[in-house]
């Protein structure tokens, strides 16, 4: 039989499972929200005979792949109808919310682009069965890290269901099932449970091995030792156990020390890799014992993550059987070992053909390092290197669990579209990714967007010899206040140690040159951008301009201010090293003025919805920078302006018939550091 179309309308009834669970209930309420916003009213329900979409688990016995869901269609009465049927509580939640975005037109990351469905009276849906693919990986999803604006965004801490929910609903329309929802949150946040009762499997951060609390939390005054109190740990890994059996649950195991560190930082005792490696595998394979004492057929994973990668290389750590072993990226999209300070051995991090048993990855989209890591803009490594990662990853057989670090979401939405994609089933569209995505939000000016984006990410600094040695925001900060910090406490004679891994082993002045040189082009590169965006957003449809603006336009203008105020600042260093102060108080000030457009940036993306968003940043910390700058260019002043801070407004500004006659009543205001330092500018023409 040829059918036709399926009318939907705000008259449109829909009958929906007699069984509802939490998670479905919750998705239900977020499809009728959408209709509303379609059809401006309530959406109607009633009895599967007089609905036109139904909405239902499939029968027992009905073949469907677990999270799995088809849509069919049929002719009862003369009419179309579309009946949904989901496996399980997934298959009908990512059954809703495939419907939500085919008819409704409600995008994955609507809430974070400022997207709202158009509002219909009509709309017709073409009358074609649909089964859902199956994905690539096992278990996909997010860790929510690093997600200062999260905490920031909302005067309650931990944050409220209202920060979470769009998070956890963007990653199910994405066809996520997996999260870790926050990095070391209160256990009295709603974000565990919240995350569980929308139909996410949750799982654990590699330094609380099965969700435990850590161990100085419960036991401040004693000792965290697993060999000296087994019985505490052992008993902190079974409350987290019985708290969460309920639950869907991918376990992590896993020992590190408090905190994110390894234990033997701690406890020095642990002086070899075989007494390292020994005490972790037995931690592992008792908290494995636990778990199989009190879970069914648990999932387990285990992060292969900094020290524990070499340990297992070297032979000194032992897995328990089917427990999915869990590689790394560098934080930069590159898999191999991250730098650690100024150390970056870049040793492989995939599993050999010789690696038994199942494995996955966890994967940055964002990474906060306190060197050059991208926090606030999106992965500034190439498309193609991203894909490539990925693919060869998935064919070295990590193909079970791909988590991803999604940070604060809202600037990473580019890179986390991309590898949504890779975990489903479509093909990676790395030749036209830029093209898609700017065909998708920026449909008035896909052209001119797409160029934007395109150069936001290739006119990043490579400050290293591998293609993912690319700088993202923090490269402009976090060396910057080393500079200052240096510079004032009079460490310039020797190299900044802290600094190596840009620079190499340099002296301080070397150094110094290094960062002026990698800023002084990017500086140029990121200004035409700048300019270029805001031409492009100035194009478009209003509605899409914005959500531009808060995306490329501001990333651009972040890039461009951090350029400019470190290339300023290395100047200012440079003058004040050849005891040109009056200079050097100059280019400080105009560092400072650089950095204030990166607050300025923000602040301009702060609207609506989006106010107090970048109220924590902690981690880049935009205003630490300005706190460094301002404490510098005061110390410059000493040399020379002090102590009455008006000998340069005498000497460079005060005209020549004032400078022998005037009085100290009358002229000896002294200027404030700006309006000094912008008259000076002006005196010297700099």
């Amino acid at each position: 039989m040829t059918l036709g179309h399926l009318f939907l309308t705000a008259e449109t009834v829909f009958s929906l499972p007699m069984r509802q669970t939490t998670p479905v209930k919750k998705a239900l309420s977020v499809f009728a929200r959408d209709f509303a916003k379609v059809f401006g009213v309530e959406i109607r329900t009633g009895d599967s005979q007089e609905a036109a979409v139904i909405i239902d688990f499939a029968p027992a016995g009905q073949a469907l792949r677990p999270e799995s869901f088809e849509i069919t269609f049929e002719e009862r009465s003369g009419r179309t109808t579309l009946t949904l049927r989901g496996a399980d509580d997934l298959g009908v939640i990512y059954g809703l919310y495939h419907l939500s975005g085919h008819m409704f037109g409600v995008d994955p990351f609507w809430f974070w682009a400022d997207r709202e469905p158009r509002r219909q009276h009509e709309i017709v849906v073409p009358a074609i069965d649909f089964v859902s693919p199956q994905p690539r990986v096992r278990f996909r999803g997010w860790f929510v890290n690093d997600e200062v604006c999260l905490i920031g965004w909302t005067d309650i801490y931990p944050p409220p269901a209202e920060v979470w929910e769009p998070v956890f609903e963007t990653l199910l329309r994405l066809g996520g099932n997996l999260v870790i929802p926050g990095t070391d949150l209160p256990r009295t946040g709603i974000h565990w449970q919240l995350a569980s009762e929308m139909g996410l499997y949750i799982t654990h951060h590699h330094a609380e091995p099965l969700g435990s609390e850590m161990f100085f939390r419960v036991h401040p005054n004693l000792d965290a030792s697993y060999d000296r109190n087994p019985e505490l740990f052992e008993e902190l890994w079974r409350e987290a156990i019985l708290r969460q059996k309920s639950d869907n649950v991918v376990w992590s195991l896993g020992f590190r020390g408090q905190g994110d560190c390894p234990f033997w930082e701690q406890d020095p005792s642990y002086d070899t890799s075989e007494k390292r490696g020994e005490l972790i595998s037995r931690a592992i394979q008792r908290q494995y014992d636990i778990l199989h004492e009190l879970v069914e057929n648990p999932a387990c994973i285990t992060y292969l993550y900094g020290e524990i990668t070499e340990l297992y290389r070297e032979g000194h750590i032992r897995f328990p059987p089917n427990v999915t072993k869990i590689w790394s990226d560098n934080g930069y999209g590159r898999m191999v070992s991250r730098r650690q300070g100024n150390h970056s051995l870049r040793v492989p991090s995939l599993p050999l053909s010789s690696d038994e048993g199942p494995h996955g990855l966890y994967y940055h989209a964002t990474f906060h390092d306190l060197q050059a890591s991208n926090h606030l803009v999106m992965l500034p490594v190439a498309t193609s290197l991203l894909s490539e990662e990925l693919k060869t990853a998935f064919d070295a057989g990590a193909d079970e669990v791909l988590l991803v670090n999604c940070g604060n979401v809202r600037p990473h939405i580019y890179t986390l579209d991309l590898i949504a994609k890779m975990w489903g089933s479509e093909d990676f569209p790395e030749h036209g990714a830029f093209d898609g995505f700017t065909k998708r939000y920026f449909s008035s000016s896909p052209v001119g967007a797409a160029e934007c984006l395109r150069r936001l990410i290739s006119h990043a600094i490579q400050y290293g010899p591998y293609e993912d040695d690319m700088a993202g925001d923090e490269f402009y900060h976090h060396p910057a206040r080393s500079l200052v910090g240096h510079l004032m406490r009079g460490e310039t004679n020797t190299c900044a140690p802290d600094l190596i891994w840009a620079t190499g082993e340099v002296t301080f002045d070397k150094q110094v040159h290094w960062f002026a040189d990698k800023c002084a082009s990017a500086s140029n590169r990121f200004a035409d951008l700048t300019d270029a965006s805001s031409v492009v957003a100035n194009t478009m449809d209003p509605t899409e301009a914005v959500f531009f603006r808060d995306l490329v336009h501001f990333q651009a203008r972040l890039h461009h201010s951090g350029a400019s105020g470190l290339l300023l600042l290395c100047d200012s260093i440079v003058a004040f090293r050849e005891k040109r102060y009056p200079e050097a108080f100059v280019r400080a000030s105009q560092s400072l003025w650089a950095y204030r457009e990166s607050l300025e940036a923000m602040a301009d993306a702060e609207h609506g919805r989006w106010k107090n968003f970048f109220r924590a940043d902690w981690l880049t910390n935009v205003k630490s920078t300005l706190y460094s700058l301002e404490a510098l260019r005061r110390h410059i002043r000493m040399f020379g302006d002090n102590p009455d801070y008006f000998l340069w407004h005498k000497e460079y500004l005060m005209p020549e018939s004032e400078k022998k006659i005037y009085l100290e009543n009358t002229h000896r205001n002294p200027p404030s550091d700006d309006d000094l330092a912008k008259r000076l500018l002006v005196r010297f023409g700099m």
